[in-house]
């Protein structure tokens, strides 16, 4: 459990990363202007200006150029289909990890395979198997894992002392968390208790189901696994959130500026929003976190989020410079850059390990840790085959809806996207 003031969290940002500072005007005109797509900028423009204006500086015959990010991973994936299907594609695009699927089916990606094999030993250069196994799909290097997650829990200790609850012995199990949830509710003046961040994607869901040990689909991947006791026992548990953590049916957005304010107490996320949460905090906030509750002690797992860099030009005068950029975005400087500027997980080994990179990073900034602590216990964030993938999602996100909005209960509403999404499979 970990824990950092609005005050002690200032020398986080990214204007003190020093030679990160460079001002992407700084570097120089090139012969090659790559066009790079990314989504999510509130996460990561900062992130990708950095990493350009360094990169440029140190390939100055190579310039990036940004076209206007994605607002998410569902808007990024179609972004790249309706580009692929009609011209116009980015010569490097970052995408969800359970986008890199759909994509690999339609055959846009360009194997990196051979690139890494120019580079030798891509364990010496911090990019472990399981790293790669993240963005490997149909036999292929799709992408490079870029920026990886996992869900961990907020607080705001100033609300869990007003509540009666123990800074130093926060909840570990959900019944915990709940009961501490209505306390802070009950404490009025617009306050709320906790927000599990239900809406956007299949994510937090799958949390809860892996949490539980389950899974999305059957081995064969042609049936709904999710209906079983496993997610029976997870939208129960959101239910429940709403019931006795008295839950309100805010969007992550609203979410996130009540906890700013001070009127949220607990909030259960991705580790990406460490640094926005530290750029953003009131006074009234100490920041703490905890790893996630889970289940089963021993079949329970959490999801890997997060995104890849996929090459897409099939220029072979481009795709030289094209795996340069992907390869210091995910060397150690790009991913100490991405680490400090989000919260996500650093994705090559050298980075958290040398003291030029984050050696003394997580030593000095505990925040950043449960994330860390919880990656042996985390899976890929499950793809969905064939092309309906988005719709999927949607229909996960619609019958979850249902529940916090409590226009359903939760048995039906699991019996209800078991049903679509079943038709949704490929026969």
């Amino acid at each position: 459990m970990n824990h950092l003031t609005r005050r002690g969290a200032l020398g986080l940002s990214l204007a003190g990363l020093g030679a990160a500072a460079l001002h992407p005007a700084a570097a120089q005109t090139g012969s090659i202007e790559l066009t790079v797509h990314y989504p999510m900028p509130a996460f990561f423009k900062d992130v990708m200006e950095t990493i350009a204006a360094e990169f440029t500086a140190a390939n100055p015959g190579i310039r990036i150029r940004y076209p206007a990010p994605s607002p998410n991973y569902e808007e990024a994936v179609q972004a790249v289909l309706r580009q692929g299907a009609a011209g116009g594609l980015p010569d490097v695009s970052f995408q969800g990890l359970n986008r890199l699927r759909v994509l690999t089916e339609r055959r846009l990606p360009v194997d990196l395979t051979p690139f890494l094999a120019r580079e030798g030993s891509a364990e010496a250069r911090g990019w472990s198997q399981p790293i790669l196994n993240l963005s490997r799909f149909g036999g292929i290097q799709s992408g490079m894992a870029f920026a990886t997650s996992n869900p961990i829990v907020y607080y705001n200790l100033n609300l869990v002392r007003r509540a009666g609850g123990d800074p130093e012995k926060l909840p570990t199990t959900w019944d915990e968390l709940l009961a501490l949830s209505g306390r802070i509710a009950a404490l009025g003046d617009g306050i709320s208790g906790m927000h599990f961040r239900w809406a956007g994607d299949d994510w937090m869901f799958s949390a809860l189901l892996y949490g539980h040990g389950g899974r999305m689909l059957t081995e064969d991947e042609k049936d709904v696994a999710f209906n079983g006791p496993e997610g029976h026992a997870a939208v129960a548990l959101i239910d429940r959130m709403v019931k006795e953590g008295r839950m309100q049916p805010l969007t992550v957005d609203a979410a996130l500026q009540a906890f700013y304010a001070g009127k949220l107490g607990i909030f259960s996320g991705t580790t990406a929003y460490i640094g926005s949460m530290l750029r953003s905090i009131g006074p009234s906030v100490e920041l703490r976190t905890t790893k996630m509750p889970v289940i089963d002690p021993v079949r329970g797992r959490l999801p890997t989020g997060g995104n890849a860099a996929v090459m897409l030009t099939r220029d072979p005068s481009r795709q030289d410079a094209a795996w340069r950029f992907i390869a210091f975005a995910t060397g150690p400087r790009g991913q100490e850059i991405m680490t400090r500027g989000t919260g996500y997980v650093p994705n090559n080994t050298i980075a958290p390990r040398d003291e030029r990179y984050l050696g003394a990073f997580y030593r000095e900034n505990p925040l950043f840790r449960p994330a860390m602590e919880q990656v042996p216990i985390a899976q890929p964030w499950y793809a969905f085959p064939g092309s309906n993938g988005v719709r999927v999602t949607e229909t996960i996100v619609d019958n979850l809806a249902r529940i916090v909005e409590q226009r359903a209960a939760p048995e039906g509403a699991l019996a209800d996207m078991a049903r679509e999404v079943k038709r949704l499979l490929p026969r």
